[in-house]
């Protein structure tokens, strides 16, 4: 659990940063600011999926412009990590879910794996975002976990 734990406090430490470097750059670009909002939402669709709630009310794919609703997503979603975590016990780490995709096609994983796979999801797409913004003449934000773990 405590490797989860931090792996998460990293997420957290790294969904804010690449916010704060969207911001300073400024941009405008709508791609960015639809990738950004998907990590935030697929961050609510796996925790909805863990809790055993459904995802039909969840867009993973669409625009929002304003970078401070994306933060507001994104601290909400931190804190309610945060509290799933804290009840979770190590033993239920192998527990299995079933869930459907947003297709409706059914899987089965364990939380250990959806945990996983939530912060894996979001370093690959800050990553996307992090080359977008030096291709557009931004400067891109280190997120790597050494650095955080460094703090």
């Amino acid at each position: 659990m405590k490797t989860i734990k931090s792996m998460m406090d990293h997420l957290y430490w790294a969904d804010g940063r690449i916010l704060d470097a969207l911001e300073e750059s400024g941009t405008n670009n709508k791609d960015l600011l639809k990738l950004v909002r998907h990590i935030a939402v697929a961050e609510q669709v796996w925790l909805s999926r863990l809790q055993g709630k459904g995802i039909a009310h969840y867009t993973l794919w669409e625009v929002e412009e304003n970078l401070s609703a994306i933060r507001t997503m994104f601290q909400e979603n931190a804190v309610q990590y945060r509290v799933y975590i804290d009840e979770l016990k190590e033993s239920e780490l192998d527990g299995v879910i079933d869930y459907a995709n947003q297709s409706g096609v059914s899987y089965r994983a364990s939380v250990r794996d959806i945990l996983l796979q939530v912060l894996l999801h979001g370093q690959y797409h800050r990553g996307q975002i992090n080359r977008a913004l030096r291709i557009e003449s931004a400067e891109p934000v280190p997120v790597d976990y050494i650095l955080f773990a460094k703090l």
